[in-house]
């Protein structure tokens, strides 16, 4: 199976400890963010967790605990944007980034690691120019580091609105030029460019539209075929893979203006201080009530096709 640790905070970048110290003990409670008393509780023994999907501003703080990783497969995400400490107040600084981004893919291989670059928004700083002038030195730092950059444009989601008021969308016509010199740029540097819940309308300029993160990206990941349950996406228009998530939203101190998954920073640095490296749960601990489901799990390997004998790049 695959568990998931990024759709609702940043683990690698402020919990690493916390991550390290789950695997140790093998299993992890995460509640249910809708039905707080329903706990799910997961194996994370390698017999049955078959890749470990990171998405990540910060990959730096779960170096040290790396060894921990080796047995199981990953796939992992960085979020690199040429955004200033305006819209991403604690992102660790970018030329640094660039590097740990290398580091990782020479830790864990060139299809197990993809750039993102989103959300994409527009405003007097950070216009068109900007963002294909920023989009073109990264994608250049990180040529031969991954084959894969994932864009995708703003959302004005209710969260969205309150901590960021004056972002605006992104029009169609700056969507399909922004897109268009996008996918240019990063073919030139050995990289497709992955829309994310952007539908299809950049397909005809050379964009993957299928989704980000998909079975045959993991499978791509750890070289071996996924027997995976069906399964929808996360939202209407995402094709990605995306379950078992870890996580836990109003807890990323990353504290990005555009961020869906956090409410005020108030509720972030509050729900931060009841975190406990040694709990199984990430926030706080059990509670009375606690209604604990033991998650059923198998691995989804297909051990009878060879990967190298079969091609997985369609």
């Amino acid at each position: 199976m695959i568990i998931n640790t990024g759709q609702r905070t940043d683990i690698p970048a402020f919990y690493a400890e916390w991550l390290a110290n789950r695997l140790r003990e093998g299993f992890v409670c995460v509640r249910n963010p809708y039905n707080p008393s329903q706990v799910s509780r997961y194996c994370l023994d390698p017999s049955v967790v078959d890749v470990i999907g990171f998405c990540t501003k910060n990959p730096a703080p779960m170096f040290p605990y790396i060894e921990l990783l080796k047995e199981y497969g990953q796939y992992w995400f960085v979020t690199i944007t040429p955004y200033g400490r305006d819209i991403e107040p604690n992102v660790p600084d970018k030329h640094r980034l660039l590097e740990d981004f290398k580091r990782l893919s020479e830790t864990v291989g060139i299809d197990a690691v993809g750039w993102r670059y989103d959300p994409i928004f527009l405003s007097e700083r950070y216009s068109m120019e900007y963002h294909l002038r920023a989009f073109g030195q990264i994608a250049s730092a990180l040529e031969g580091y991954t084959k894969t950059a994932v864009i995708s444009f703003i959302d004005l989601y209710p969260k969205v609105r309150r901590n960021f008021p004056e972002a605006a969308e992104v029009t169609k016509e700056q969507r399909l030029s922004l897109g268009k010199a996008m996918i240019e740029i990063a073919s030139s540097h050995g990289m497709t460019v992955k829309p994310c819940a952007e539908g299809d309308e950049l397909a005809a300029y050379g964009a993957d539209c299928g989704g980000c993160m998909r079975i045959r990206d993991y499978e791509r990941a750890i070289g071996k075929r996924l027997n995976a349950p069906k399964k929808k996406g996360a939202r209407a228009e995402c094709a990605c893979y995306l379950s078992c998530d870890i996580g836990a939203y109003n807890t990323c101190r990353h504290l990005c203006r555009y961020c869906y998954a956090n409410a005020e920073p108030a509720k972030v640095l509050a729900q931060s201080r009841l975190h406990d490296p040694k709990s199984p749960f990430l926030i706080g601990g059990y509670m009375e009530g606690d209604k604990i489901h033991d998650v059923p799990q198998r691995s989804w390997i297909d051990e009878q096709i060879d990967m190298e004998m079969e091609s997985i790049n369609t």
